[in-house]
């Protein structure tokens, strides 16, 4: 289990959450490991496990939402390139 906390969100908050969800701390439990995610705080694993998906899964539905899996600018893509093509 982990940290219990009581948040107030406001009505027209909450009308706007997306998701399948059928509680609003699960809807908002998805978009916050969503974010982590987003910015490279946690991996796509670690993601997918606080998701109770798989990787592969989570790697799918975070592409549908906008979120790259891979996300280089280009001279981070041009040493990944390099380094490929030294294989």
């Amino acid at each position: 289990m982990g940290l219990m906390a009581t948040m107030t969100i406001p009505d027209d908050l909450l009308a706007v959450l997306p998701g399948g969800h059928p509680s609003a701390s699960e809807q908002i439990r998805e978009l916050a490991v969503l974010e982590l995610y987003r910015r490279r705080v946690i991996s796509s694993g670690r993601a997918a496990e606080l998701l109770d998906m798989g990787r592969e899964e989570l790697i799918r539905y975070a592409s549908r939402l906008g979120i790259p899996y891979v996300d280089l600018d280009e001279v981070e893509l041009a040493r990944e390139l390099e380094a490929a093509s030294t294989l």
